[in-house]
């Protein structure tokens, strides 16, 4: 547990909790979509400009060697960071979406009609959208495991559901909505048994948990930078060795390519295989920042401060009669990551989320690109706070207050 002093520490590394929303202070629970950046990771993207830039992979010149060196460092730290056995498994994309949606592609030589593809109800819409497409275009069936009234999984049913047929299993570590954490080994060990890959959307898991993909038994697992203090359009794509060999590329350009004539062409090996073209090398640099970041506090430090806020946030919270949570009558806090979905009876979740706003405080409202998660508790949106390492348990006793002045003024 870090002390209030600690805390105090960490938040002054974050220039953009200075700033003032309307007067107030800045109170910023929106975590599950973008975490804010430290001011090493600010620091890192001018040095990288005025000190580095150049392209990689390409030249024998000395910023050249120097910014391919940078590269290949996040690469390595991500692979530690996860434990994949090689640091070739670790792909750059530019975030979770992209990721999915190269696996969606590159699959599409492999499904043929027929064939069965599984996702969840807590699915963001990146990963139902690429699944739905590849259905189409091959004639394949779309699956979808229900879930219970709580928000978990109904895991009895998505065992009738998988069968010999079904070639993948697309399913979120952690749901943006609900911030369940899903029984993703338990998913592995039943899916393998019927020959099924699994795809782990890990987009809210990354800072929240200790990963272990070669644990977890995972084919392909993705992540996106910026939900870890780290920059946007920038992700990483697991992959097992042995399948990415067997892949089709994603894309075709420079950078993937082996050797080139107008009769044939061959591709790199692996991770270039599937990397075409310049990558966001700055953003890749400035990512290894934000992982030294996690590293000098500490992973588990990090998850053990969120868990307790999660949990103060909850009791206090309760206390407000007309308050409904979604996906939070939970005790095992082993199972719940620090998002908290909720709605305020007779009131509407923009009008909140716009009085929030007023008073400083940034949450997000809506259906949190979980439309048929929406439909299924049968709301139009809800309000979402999700906490981070420089949130305090001040913050939330403010967000208390200030959700008892929502109440009157939408009296």
């Amino acid at each position: 547990m870090f002390s209030k002093k600690e805390i105090n520490i960490i938040r002054d590394k974050f220039p953009i909790l200075k700033e003032k929303v309307y007067s107030n202070k800045l109170v910023y629970v929106d975590n599950a979509a973008t975490t804010q950046k430290p001011i090493q990771v600010i620091n890192a993207s001018k040095y990288f400009y005025s000190k580095v830039n150049s392209n990689i992979h390409r030249g024998v010149y000395y910023l050249s060697q120097k910014s391919t060196t940078f590269v290949e460092n996040t690469r390595k730290k991500l692979k530690k960071f996860i434990n994949a056995k090689y640091s070739s498994e670790i792909l750059f994309t530019k975030g979770t979406t992209e990721s999915i949606n190269l696996i969606a592609t590159s699959l599409s030589n492999v499904i043929q009609k027929g064939d069965e593809i599984i996702i969840s109800y807590l699915e963001h819409h990146s990963n139902i959208v690429p699944w739905q497409i590849l259905c189409k275009n091959k004639n394949a069936i779309l699956k979808i495991i229900p879930i219970k009234k709580d928000g978990f999984l109904d895991l009895e049913k998505f065992e009738n559901l998988i069968s010999k047929k079904t070639k993948i299993v697309s399913i979120s570590h952690i749901s943006n909505v609900l911030g369940i954490v899903n029984p993703i080994k338990y998913i592995v060990k039943i899916s393998h048994s019927y020959g099924s890959m699994v795809l782990v959307d890990g987009a809210q898991a990354s800072s929240d948990l200790c990963l272990n993909v070669q644990d977890l038994d995972v084919d392909f697992y993705t992540f996106s930078a910026h939900k870890m203090y780290g920059p946007t359009g920038i992700g990483m794509l697991y992959g097992k060795k042995e399948i990415l060999n067997n892949l089709y590329p994603y894309q075709f350009g420079g950078e993937m390519i082996k050797e080139v004539s107008f009769k044939k062409t061959t591709y790199s090996d692996l991770p270039f295989k599937f990397e075409a073209g310049t990558p966001n090398i700055e953003g890749i640099f400035v990512w290894g920042e934000a992982l030294n970041f996690i590293e000098d506090i500490g992973l588990l430090k990090i998850q053990i401060y969120k868990k307790n806020l999660i949990k103060y946030a909850l009791k206090k919270l309760s206390y407000i009669k007309e308050i409904k949570f979604y996906g939070c009558k939970i005790t095992d806090f082993s199972k719940k990551s620090s998002i908290i979905s909720f709605n305020l009876k007779n009131k509407h979740c923009f009008d909140i989320g716009c009085i929030l706003d007023k008073l400083g405080i940034s949450v997000r409202t809506g259906s949190m690109c979980a439309q048929p998660l929406m439909n299924f508790f049968k709301v139009t949106g809800m309000v979402r706070l999700s906490f981070s390492i420089y949130n305090t348990f001040e913050e939330i006793d403010y967000i208390f207050e200030s959700l008892l002045k929502v109440r009157k003024i939408l009296k």
